[in-house]
């Protein structure tokens, strides 16, 4: 009988990939040898994937605005290891008594890293293109956040800009500190079309922009004349490694010097590794089953119901998150700690008997087919979209409903579900600002749920009562009345199951031992600013 090859570790074969392509950027960066060794200014984090674009009104997602993060920056922002809003590009504001007139005092001697003085008229300019997009643009989070809201932006002085809204906005200023409200240069925005903004951002922040080789590396440089001071590090670079073994295989010989998208089961790996150390927090996001709710037959709630009663979440979080040490079972698409979470709101324990019943008085007693969109990308509601897709695929089965996985490259799968072609797919949101409107008004109001592109209500639920009690909850102020309003929209989305909240995950990254000043923040943003290599030159 001839010998039994050995199988080949398809982590194995990848990394040797990867570690050529690592050698050569570490090779090409300014102060490097073509060995592991480099100069202790330049960081390199690996991340899942590459960004899509790099205009922050622009985009929707965590792998780019993990980037513009650190370019761009807006005239508030969230204040380290909290939500709280501090200054930023403003040093103070002032708000009227109906709650209707924002004035922002702007800081001075600020200058965008092409030269340009930073003044109200380039905040205008930011606005402005946002409220009044190009033909075929859609800026989401413009769409969802401003656009009902903000009527127009006013130049009072170079130092002064006025902002007058429709009606008074509860989440007005959180909102101002999201990525997508940074302020980008007026000569920029001049000369360049929106294609060109998307590939190379120029913003007032403490990374400059370099270069952006797609597929392999985005690298900025520190800014020297940064407002709050200059970072430490020289070059901060951006490396897409798709799989998450391969990504901690070059974490462990120092080919990368942080990294996130961590399989839960290698957590304890990492924790062992005397060269590594591992950041931890409670992470302000769900990963979800997402229904389109325009789909047959997904129209149906007794459908959807039925798909919920199949599942067994608390084994779906000992299975894909370190026996549930990482995360925890969602009941509602918003996580526990926000304000008016519904807390005596119950999950329906597995139950297929019951599960069928609801199919077949639905007509569907020998089940159907049922298309499933995986992520194709590790997040950190949901490390292995792929497994979890097959482990929704398994659990379905004894109904009769014949899931076929489906996926697409990153920025296709967002471009598609923003249009509505999916029939389920997997997917999550991070909070942007820790209010629950970021979560329920984001994934669930009819607002968002615009038909041809740029939705980010995936299943597509429009109810009117949904609609009236999440404006309502933004117009006032009063905290018991938003607690009691966000609480009925749990209730109600619980009854209609427009989605399945699957996780709320812990945040996750793992770095060298040489890695300083690096915090995890409640949003999952990444900042540079503060951090250093051990050793590096001061």
């Amino acid at each position: 009988m001839p010998a039994i090859q050995p199988r080949s570790h398809p982590a194995r074969r990848s990394l040797a990939v990867f570690l050529t392509a690592t050698l050569t950027l570490i090779a090409g960066l300014p102060g490097c040898g073509t060995g592991i060794s480099r100069r202790t200014d330049t960081l390199i984090f690996a991340k899942a994937k590459d960004a899509t674009r790099l205009d922050p009104a622009d985009t929707v997602d965590a792998e780019s605005t993990t980037v513009t993060e650190n370019i761009c920056e807006g005239l508030v922002r969230f204040a380290d290891g909290s939500c709280r809003v501090e200054p930023a590009l403003a040093t103070r504001w002032d708000v009227s008594p109906d709650g209707r007139t924002w004035t922002f005092h702007l800081r001075p001697g600020v200058r965008f890293h092409d030269g340009t003085p930073f003044d109200a008229r380039a905040v205008k300019l930011s606005f402005d293109r946002q409220r009044k997009p190009g033909p075929g643009q859609v800026f989401e989070f413009w769409a969802s956040f401003f656009a009902p809201v903000l009527d127009r932006v006013e130049v009072v002085d170079p130092r002064t800009v006025r902002m007058r809204l429709k009606v008074p906005d509860a989440t007005f200023l959180a909102n101002l500190a999201i990525p997508s409200m940074s302020i980008l240069s007026p000569t920029a925005l001049a000369n360049e079309d929106a294609a060109a903004i998307a590939r190379h951002p120029v913003g007032t922040g403490p990374f400059r922009f370099v270069r952006w080789v797609r597929g392999e590396r985005i690298v900025l440089e520190r800014n020297l004349d940064y407002w709050d001071g200059p970072p430490r590090l020289r070059k901060l670079v951006f490396k897409p490694v798709p799989e998450n073994a391969v990504r901690l295989l070059e974490l462990e010989v120092g080919a990368v010097d942080a990294m996130d998208g961590i399989n839960p089961d290698d957590v304890a790996r990492v924790e062992r590794n005397p060269e590594l150390r591992l950041a931890s927090a409670p992470g302000m996001n769900v990963g979800y089953l997402a229904f389109n709710v325009t789909r047959k037959p997904l129209d149906d709630v007794r459908v959807r119901r039925a798909i919920r009663l199949a599942l067994d979440k608390p084994a779906l979080v000992k299975a894909f998150f370190a026996g549930g040490r990482l995360g925890q079972a969602a009941v509602n698409p918003m996580p526990p700690a926000l304000l008016g979470y519904a807390e005596r709101l119950v999950d329906p324990a597995q139950d297929l008997a019951s599960a069928r019943r609801l199919l077949a008085e639905a007509g569907l007693a020998g089940g159907f087919e049922l298309p499933l969109w995986a992520l194709p990308v590790a997040r950190p509601y949901m490390p292995q979209g792929q497994r979890t897709a097959e482990a929704i695929q398994a659990a379905l089965q004894p109904l009769g409903i014949r899931v076929n996985i489906q996926s697409y490259e990153w920025g296709t799968y967002l471009d598609k579900l923003g249009r509505g072609d999916h029939t389920a797919a997997l997917m999550g949101w991070i909070g942007d600002n820790g209010d629950p409107d970021n979560f329920l008004y984001t994934m669930f109001d009819a607002n968002n749920a615009r038909p041809g592109g740029g939705a980010s209500n995936y299943c597509f639920y429009r109810d009117p009562a949904v609609h009236a009690w999440l404006t309502e909850a933004r117009r006032t102020t009063v905290l018991a009345t938003r607690t009691r309003l966000y609480r009925q929209v749990q209730e109600r989305l619980h009854d209609d199951v427009p989605c399945i909240p699957l996780f709320h995950a812990r945040q996750l990254v793992a770095m060298r031992g040489n890695v300083r000043g690096f915090a995890l923040h409640p949003t999952g943003v990444k900042r540079f600013a503060d951090v250093w290599l051990e050793g590096d030159a001061p």
